[in-house]
């Protein structure tokens, strides 16, 4: 395994986050509602983890350092897990565990229809991220894996709908996953390899 220490950094913050989200939701410091609070939190670190493993192959080539992409398979993980504790968090603080009602959220609620979309996408994802599957799917994995550009829009609509309020922070996490598709693009990619191939001279 490459980068050893650099993936255990990442490890124990995606681990320490939500564990201090829960000790301030003990103690009283997230407010009146902690529940929602909570899941706010781990919907919008799910989005954070998403966008960092779309940064992570922009980095690659403007620094040529390939360290970046040893980390985005993880931090692609890591949005998935992110995505399922808010996922849980929503079915226990805002459902009270009554699983039976959650066809009809999903159903009735366009934001919640929308963000178990964004969900399944990333279980999909996740699901094939082992090198058994890229080997098994062949072809079509780079396909299936291309999946997580509408699933980021997924993700965007779901925060829109549920953090109405805050526009402003959904403007920021709007602006990088823009810069971030855009920098897909073929000849966006071509002018950062260049820019790599510059600053390595």
């Amino acid at each position: 395994m490459r980068y050893p220490w650099l993936r255990l950094a990442v490890f124990i913050i995606g681990a320490l986050v939500p564990a201090y989200w829960l000790y301030l939701g003990g103690v009283g410091d997230l407010g009146p509602d902690p529940g929602k609070v909570l899941v706010d939190n781990l919907g919008q670190g799910a989005l954070v983890f998403l966008l960092c493993s779309l940064a992570m192959t922009p980095l690659q080539k403007v620094s040529g350092w390939p360290g970046w992409i040893a980390l985005r398979r993880q931090l692609g993980l890591w949005s998935f897990a992110y995505a399922s504790m808010h996922l849980m968090a929503y079915l226990f603080f805002l459902l009270g565990l009554d699983v039976e009602s959650l066809p009809t959220e999903v159903l009735e609620r366009p934001y919640i229809t929308v963000g178990a979309a964004a969900w399944l996408g990333l279980l999909a994802l996740a699901a094939t991220s082992t090198r058994w599957a890229m080997l098994k799917l062949g072809k079509r994995w780079k396909r299936l894996h291309k999946c997580i550009y509408p699933i980021l829009l997924l993700a965007l609509l779901h925060m829109l709908w549920v953090v109405r309020a805050d526009a402003g922070r959904w403007a920021l996490y709007a602006t990088v996953g823009a810069v971030l598709l855009t920098a897909r693009l073929p000849s966006v990619q071509r002018s950062l390899v260049g820019v790599g191939r510059q600053g390595s001279r």
